[in-house]
Formats: structure tokens, C-alpha cells, sequence
């Protein structure tokens, strides 16, 4: 792992083993007609897996890929589930995309439109029972993502979410400029319509050296407030692979009791 002007770049020193969790890991390609180019993505399945399973899309950082989100903590934590395990799909967002529509192309209309209608026919997944979330820039990209498609998901999270307290304080590349920021400002949509999520399940967590907590337990805060349903952590550590990592035992049984509940 390498800290790269405040954000993280992976890479797993050994490649994890599905195999030894009783999951099997499938590649898959999706010809995006919107991007203009091949996207490859990664699916993790329950070997003894059948049709009709809910959906979990996960979202990587940025400078991270699907890859990036495989690890054996992942791994272990959907085998813990049993046969309540969802299928998941690691949807790739590019170097720096943040997951939504701009002007090298509609990421976020990608996500919807065309990486996870692949993904429900690769897996035969219940379409119905899609749940979304994601790490740092896949946080974001899982809270926007949900908020312009309403009753679209079960529930929505996000790890560490990369949301900025303004545009001036957004990272290079985030964002084309400040009408796109204004555009997908999460805060400012959580103090003006709290209620934006329609009371899904949505789930929050941070670290406690964290450079997003400020802006993220805000965000957790303002729609608490309004009534959404929100779990919200901050854990010890910071804006790092260790601390996801760590905590997905709680994350994936989240996602999962929300995707039986849908």
C-alpha cells in the first residue's frame, strides 16, 4: 500500500485465494457503448452459489481497480455468511472518475446501466435485491449513485466515502470543475433534502486519523437528523487498506441483512 498525495494506492503483496473460502472469482468484460471502451470487472461467488442471489456492487478507490478490493478479510467475511452471502461484483471506475457523469463520460450512468444489468445476467442475480457501496472514491461514487436512482438499491455505504467539505478543498481531478462539484455536492443534498436516500439502510464509517471524517460524520449527522437510517462508525486508524480491510466482517453483514430485508 503507498500514500500518494493524500490517497492510497493498492497493491496485495500476495494474491488472495477465493478458493480457500469456498468462492469462486470470475472476470468478466463489459463493452461500455457509453465510455467508448472495455471495462473489466470482477465478480466473487459462492462455489455452491444458484440463481436468485441478492447483489452487492462494490466500488474501488481511486488509483485502486476490482482487484484492489479482493483481500482474504472479503473473502472470509462473505464465507461467514453462509448461504445468506450475496454475490458481488467489483465494478471498475477508472483512475479517478468518482463514479459520476462528467465530461470524459457518464460513469455513474455506466455503473447503473450497463455494469450491473451485466453482472445480474453473468451471475443470474436477483435484479430486485441490489445493494451498492464502495471504498474512498467508491464511497462517493456509491452514495451519488444512489441518490439519482432512487429506490434503485437496498441499501448504500460507503468505506471512508471521499466527500469534501467544499470544491476548494476537493482533491485535483475529482471534479471537472465547480458547477460539476455543485452538481454532486453530497453535503450540500443532505442539508437541503435529508431524506434523499427514502430511508434505506445506509451505512457510514471512517477513521480516526481519517482526513475525510470531518466531512463524513457531517454527512452521517445531516441525514440522521432528518430521519434516514444510518450506522455510523469511527474506528481507530486512518485512510488506509488495513482499516477497510479490518472491518468487513461488519460491513458485508450489513449489506447483507439489508439485501434479506429488501
Amino acid at each position: 500500500m503507498l500514500a500518494v498525495a493524500g490517497f492510497v494506492v493498492w497493491w496485495r503483496v500476495r494474491a488472495p485465494n477465493p478458493g480457500r473460502y469456498g468462492l469462486r472469482r470470475i472476470a468478466f468484460t463489459v463493452h461500455s457503448r457509453l465510455l467508448h471502451q472495455d471495462l473489466g470487472e470482477v465478480a466473487v461467488v459462492p462455489e455452491s452459489g444458484g440463481a436468485g442471489r441478492p447483489l452487492l456492487v462494490f466500488l474501488h478507490g481511486r488509483g485502486g481497480s476490482p482487484a484492489s478490493l479482493m483481500s482474504n478479510q472479503l473473502f472470509s467475511a462473505l464465507r461467514s455468511l453462509g448461504p445468506k452471502a450475496p454475490d458481488l461484483v467489483a465494478v471498475d471506475g477508472g483512475e479517478a472518475s468518482y463514479y459520476h457523469d462528467r465530461r470524459d463520460g457518464p460513469w455513474g450512468t455506466y455503473v447503473v446501466r450497463e455494469a450491473i444489468p451485466e453482472a445480474i445476467r453473468l451471475l443470474h442475480a436477483d435484479s430486485h435485491r441490489v445493494a451498492i457501496g464502495g471504498t474512498s472514491m467508491g464511497g462517493f461514487g456509491a452514495f451519488d449513485i444512489a441518490r439519482l436512482w432512487p429506490h434503485r438499491f437496498c441499501a448504500a455505504g460507503g468505506n471512508s466515502p471521499a466527500i469534501f467539505l467544499s470544491g476548494a478543498q476537493s482533491a485535483a481531478g475529482a471534479f471537472d470543475d465547480a458547477e460539476d462539484f455543485a452538481r454532486h455536492d453530497l453535503l450540500a443534498v443532505a442539508r437541503t433534502d435529508p431524506h434523499v436516500y427514502g430511508r434505506i439502510p445506509l451505512w457510514v464509517d471512517t477513521g480516526t486519523t481519517d482526513f475525510f471524517r470531518q466531512a463524513d460524520t457531517t454527512f452521517a449527522r445531516l441525514l440522521k437528523a432528518g430521519g434516514e437510517r444510518v450506522r455510523f462508525h469511527v474506528w481507530p486508524g486512518g485512510h488506509a487498506a488495513a482499516h477497510w480491510d479490518g472491518h468487513f466482517p461488519e460491513y458485508v453483514r450489513f449489506f447483507a441483512r439489508a439485501l434479506a430485508r429488501c
